[in-house]
């Protein structure tokens, strides 16, 4: 008689080579969630519930974005956003930024530009299937499908932007175009970011750029296809983000929820937002004083799919030789590292051997 390990690797197995993904299962008509993707009772079952005043991650308002705020070097309106998202860093680890100068137009086109690759001819996109992240790109689902307790009910298409970013010829027809137009825009807003959070630190504005932070950025299209019992499986499984910092474009389905004092809180979708939330690396180099906070998707029970497009601003997925540890002008006799210096590669292999929902961190500790 077969054990269940054996079973689970015959069903992964069989699942994988399909190449048609989490969709490939709701085309097929199924109706019921199929037990390689059956999540522990403990596992879906909320730690509390909401208080009554319901808590809520907090909004900051960027003014216009980089071109406005760098004109505002020292002002107290600038100063007034760097205490924001100062505050926003250390308590929640989350937070949303509105005004921030990214046409409207550009981010429903990017919405729209992953839907349809995920949308497109099954045939067509079974070709571009792969784990092999050596390439520019890769479309699968569930990234540690082989590793998780239970898979998630999504699909991916994965993208390497910058250092080293594909040609428009080398994307999918259907969204490359806007995939590049996006990756600028992007690029821009971390790189304000990323001076706001140098300066809520009490450096100047270009030190986390200067360290690297914001040479590297991956692209996710996460596609949640309509699930028959969302009550028994996740879109995606509890986690710490691996990044220095990820920008979220979220659909117009909501779905993602944050821990903050033991309650899932919901992350409803705000029309015209970016959702903002620090990665592990960056509460490394912070030494604690920024916090990543594990957030999860529930899955989604809607009639239409659930799309977003999380950024992730980390060289984790490619080799690199820098050292990463506390940073040096945040310590004192008060305030030790907390942390053993590491390469990012270090990292990244941490990493690699671990299901999504265990953070890192813990194995550097000092």
């Amino acid at each position: 008689m077969a054990t269940i390990t054996t079973d689970r690797s015959i069903q992964l197995n069989a699942f994988e080579e399909t190449k048609t993904g989490v969709k490939g299962l709701v085309d097929s008509g199924i109706t019921e969630v199929p037990a390689i993707f059956r999540a522990p009772t403990v596992v879906l079952d909320n730690l509390k519930p909401p208080p009554a005043s319901q808590l809520t991650i907090p909004t900051v308002d960027l003014k216009g974005g980089r071109v406005f705020l760098k004109k505002q070097e020292g002002s107290v309106t600038r100063r007034g956003v760097v205490v924001k998202i100062g505050d926003a860093a250390e308590k929640w680890g989350f937070f949303q930024v509105v005004n921030h100068g990214i046409p409207l137009d550009k981010m429903e086109k990017m919405r729209e530009g992953i839907r349809g690759f995920h949308e497109q001819d099954t045939e067509t996109k079974k070709r571009f299937y792969s784990r092999d992240h050596t390439r520019k790109w890769v479309y699968h689902s569930n990234v540690d499908l082989y590793t998780a307790r239970a898979a998630s009910w999504r699909d991916t298409l994965c993208c390497y932007m910058p250092p080293d970013p594909p040609t428009l010829d080398d994307l999918p027809a259907v969204c490359g175009k806007i995939m590049m137009e996006y990756k600028k825009e992007i690029m821009n807003l971390g790189e304000l970011l990323f001076e706001l959070l140098s300066e809520a630190l009490g450096l100047k504005p270009n030190h986390l750029k200067d360290m690297g932070c914001t040479e590297s950025l991956v692209m996710f299209g996460q596609y949640y296809p309509s699930c028959p019992q969302p009550d028994l499986t996740l879109g995606l499984s509890k986690h710490t983000d691996f990044s220095f910092l990820t920008i979220v474009l979220q659909g117009n389905i909501g779905g993602l929820q944050v821990l903050h004092d033991k309650y899932w809180v919901d992350v409803p979708p705000v029309p015209g937002a970016f959702v903002v939330n620090i990665g592990d690396l960056l509460q490394l180099i912070s030494n604690d004083k920024f916090i990543s906070v594990e957030h999860r998707v529930v899955a989604n029970g809607a009639t239409e799919p659930r799309v977003s497009v999380p950024c992730f601003f980390s060289s984790i997925m490619k080799a690199n030789p820098r050292v990463y540890g506390p940073i040096k002008e945040l310590l004192s006799e008060q305030n030790p590292p907390k942390y053993r210096e590491l390469t990012i590669s270090e990292f990244s292999n941490m990493y690699g051997t671990k299901e999504l929902n265990t953070s890192a961190l813990h194995h550097f500790k000092i």
